[in-house]
């Protein structure tokens, strides 16, 4: 996260506040990040980086959720991109046609607004002042979510990923950040500090924990899905997406293959491919240049780690996974 950019950013309401959430976070734990600066900031249980906790407390006072909204929540670089566009995709699709579905011309991110970065530092982007729009996302952990989350009925999709793709996922994606903040720490130290919990939105494992335990207790409110297992035959995954936003495939809609369009515009060769994804190409809707449109778009494989990590390393966060999630059913959700 390009810290520079986002303390800069307008004079807003948040601008009014941001001197109280900084003197507030100044007395909170601190730990060194995976670049020299900014540090990791413990709050809640969990390691967020500074700007990005400031956009999560100005979200948890102001942020005003309605039951009508749809949030998508993943830690990052767990598929947060692909379900951005299926959502939308599936939301919008009885007024937009083939040829001009905004997906094709802009990327996910610019139509599903992270509430902690967006709504916080730039609030003048049209999705956010469109009251048609329904489609929010965050990586805030369960816990840290805005009141008005947990309590306006409004429902939340969870997607969770192998930690070691995950964390691979991470450590490419900050190499394509435009950063000031110093040079990223080696794989191995980053791999190190990321089994210790010290990564944003860390520990994973606990991320990953706090939506299964919600969504054990709210099954209606909360659908909770794993990449591996969607990646392998997306359709009846989106068919159940689908039907969880409340926009239900009829049966006219899959004899005309819509699933199945829906499926193929927002796979992961399409959305990569398109020419607002490629190069360097930036999001026109704010100022913030911290990483190209492709920088979203790497591989999106399964079992990548493979690439990048020794046998030991995979070891250790396998045992860590297997003891943190033991007795809690979560390793058999989703097979």
């Amino acid at each position: 996260m390009a810290s520079e950019a986002l303390t800069h950013s307008t004079k807003t309401e948040f601008a009014k506040n941001q001197k109280r959430y900084q003197d507030l976070i100044a007395t909170f734990p601190h730990a060194k990040g995976w670049r020299p600066k900014p540090p990791l900031t413990q709050y809640g249980g969990h390691w967020i980086m500074q700007p990005l906790l400031e956009g999560c407390l100005y979200a948890q006072d102001y942020f005003k959720a309605r039951p009508i909204d749809f949030f998508i929540c993943t830690y990052p670089k767990s598929g947060t991109t692909w379900l951005k566009a299926l959502a939308f995709a599936i939301a919008n699709r009885s007024h937009l046609d083939d040829s001009s579905n905004p997906l094709l011309k802009r990327n996910p991110h610019e139509l599903v607004p992270f509430i902690e970065i967006k709504f916080a530092f730039f609030p003048q982007i049209d999705v956010l002042n469109d009251k048609r729009n329904t489609l929010f996302s965050t990586h805030m952990p369960h816990g840290l979510l805005p009141e008005s989350i947990t309590k306006s009925g409004c429902k939340m999709v969870y997607i969770w990923r192998d930690p070691k793709d995950t964390f691979v996922s991470m450590w490419t994606f900050f190499q394509k950040q435009n950063s000031h903040d110093g040079p990223l720490n080696s794989i191995e130290e980053s791999f190190d500090m990321f089994c210790q919990g010290y990564s944003g939105y860390g520990p994973f494992l606990d991320h990953v924990l706090s939506y299964w335990k919600a969504y054990q207790d709210n099954q209606d409110q909360i659908l909770f899905l794993k990449y591996e297992t969607m990646r392998a035959d997306p359709l009846p995954y989106v068919k159940r997406l689908a039907e969880f936003m409340g926009y239900g495939f009829t049966d006219e809609e899959e004899k005309k293959g819509i699933v199945e369009k829906i499926v193929n515009l927002c796979s992961f060769e399409t959305l990569k491919n398109l020419e607002v994804n490629t190069g360097e190409k930036y999001r026109e809707d704010i100022p913030w240049k911290a990483y190209p449109n492709s920088a979203y778009f790497r591989t999106g494989k399964v079992g990548d780690w493979q690439n990048y990590l020794i046998p030991e390393m995979a070891a250790r966060i396998d045992g860590l996974m297997e003891e943190k999630f033991k007795g809690t059913g979560l390793p058999e959700h989703g097979k």
